[in-house]
């Protein structure tokens, strides 16, 4: 493990600084007094973003570059050993950091590090804990892979009390953190071009729970199947969170609720319940039964970190949302047009779930599928998840990481989608699926821009017509 010492800033140098996570380490880095350059491929507004700031960015990537004087060399998992500034660095002898190492380190510096970790609603929660914390006095250093609409970035420079991040599985990047609280919001079978299968999902969530400080505490859902297989022997506190007060088992060491109800806007109002005592009552702004569940977690953090319940209520009363999570973006001819990062069944059906909450004459939506493993595990269950819509409109797969060698096409989940009956159409282009929209879209539907690529680009496209 490396060291990162904020009382001993030293010269470092991202590889691949202009993502949103990379690029969010190195501004706090930056700010603490520690001399901070790095490289990407390209010009983005991250890197402009990151140049106003003060940080040097150099573009392209070239192994001059890397020079003998860097004290520490960090890069993403994207970055493979035949990058031209990866291979001089090692050529070099100079020490080097994964981003989660470098993250993992950063964290040690704060008394009250918190990682928000699930396969689904990690920037939810660690965005609806950043309202609470903002709401009172904790000046919290937050660094999370989204944009959140209250401190205005995917990053905020605070105090040294307090650091709060999302902790993500993929590549087992969450073992680098040695939180002193943290979260388990779910655990699904996922990212399986790294994972072998779900028991190897669980090891590793099992992993990251015993790594939760002694003195600290996990907050983890009840409805996680065998959750308990998860949290045997650990020595920090457990904290069980669900809506359903059956599942939680011990009142006394668990989140939940009373009052359920959901309004015409699918927003949920309640009355949180903490170790068998009652919180205010609450109404989210966010629709949805799985952000009543996040919600739940955040609390369980927030009151564990000490926060008073009534900074917690009005912090979550005041949450909107996050970036590209169920984000409303306009109307078009009278279609109402949300975007979603969902992109795992499990999501996609929370999504629609939320969405037929909301008042609408037709359900549509836009789906593009990310990565071919994903698409081919989870095929089925896409066709399934996607199925109570009215009519989906598919767009090619997103391949981001992956090259096209698995024998998958969005075609394949458009003939699984009308053998269900449900009505579909496939675009091998956005302008195609934006041109059948303008001719298909009326009064009253409900066009949702779903997955975690840059469909979110064809809603705007229709917005700007």
């Amino acid at each position: 493990m490396i060291n990162i010492n904020y009382k001993k800033p030293c010269k470092i140098y991202f590889i691949g600084i202009g993502g949103i996570s990379m690029s969010g380490l190195a501004e706090i880095l930056s700010k603490n007094g520690f001399s901070v350059s790095g490289s990407d491929r390209a010009e983005s507004a991250t890197t402009e973003g990151l140049t106003a700031s003060g940080i040097e960015v150099r573009i392209p990537q070239s192994a001059e570059n890397i020079t003998p004087d860097i004290d520490l060399v960090v890069y993403t998992a994207a970055i493979h050993p035949d990058n031209p500034e990866y291979a001089r660095a090692k050529e070099l002898e100079l020490k080097m950091a994964s981003r989660a190492e470098l993250l993992g380190a950063m964290m040690e510096e704060y008394k009250g590090s918190v990682a928000i970790a699930g396969t689904h609603g990690k920037t939810t929660t660690t965005s609806m804990l950043t309202d609470i914390l903002m709401a009172g006095e904790s000046d919290p250093t937050i660094s999370v892979g989204g944009f959140l609409k209250t401190i205005g970035s995917n990053v905020r420079i605070g105090g040294e009390k307090v650091f709060l991040t999302e902790a993500c599985e993929y590549t087992d990047s969450f073992l680098s953190l040695y939180p002193k609280y943290s979260a388990i919001l779910n655990v699904e079978a996922e990212h399986l071009d790294y994972f072998k299968d779900l028991s190897h999902v669980r090891n590793s969530f099992r992993q990251f729970a015993s790594q939760t400080a002694e003195d600290g505490a996990l907050v983890i859902g009840a409805d996680i199947p065998d959750v308990d297989e998860l949290t045997k022997g650990l020595k920090c506190e457990v904290i069980k969170f669900s809506a359903d007060s059956g599942a939680v088992g011990d009142i006394t060491h668990a989140v939940t609720l009373k009052d359920l109800s959901f309004g015409d806007d699918g927003c949920a109002t309640f009355v949180p319940i903490y170790k068998g005592n009652e919180l205010p009552a609450l109404t989210l702004k966010v629709p949805g039964r799985h952000n009543v569940n996040n919600a739940l977690a955040a609390i369980g953090i927030a009151i564990e970190m000490g926060i008073d319940p009534e900074v917690i209520i009005r912090g979550l009363s005041g949450f909107t949302g996050a970036d590209r999570r169920f984000e409303y973006k306009g109307c078009y001819n009278g279609a109402t047009i949300v975007d979603d990062y969902a992109h795992h069944p499990t999501e996609i059906r929370a999504a629609l779930a939320a969405a037929k909450g909301v008042r609408h004459e037709r359900l549509i939506v836009c789906f593009q599928p990310h990565t071919y493993t994903r698409t081919k595990a989870f095929l089925d269950d896409f066709a399934d998840a996607l199925s109570v819509c009215d009519l989906v409109c598919l767009a090619d797969i997103y391949a981001a990481r992956e090259a096209d060698i698995y024998g998958i096409s969005s075609a394949d989940l458009r003939d699984k989608l009308i053998s269900h009956g449900t009505k579909c159409e496939y675009f091998d282009s956005f302008d195609g699926m934006e041109k059948f929209l303008k001719k298909n879209c009326a009064n009253g539907d409900l066009l949702i821009t779903m997955g975690a690529g840059n469909i979110y680009l064809v809603g705007e496209a229709l917005l700007k017509d």
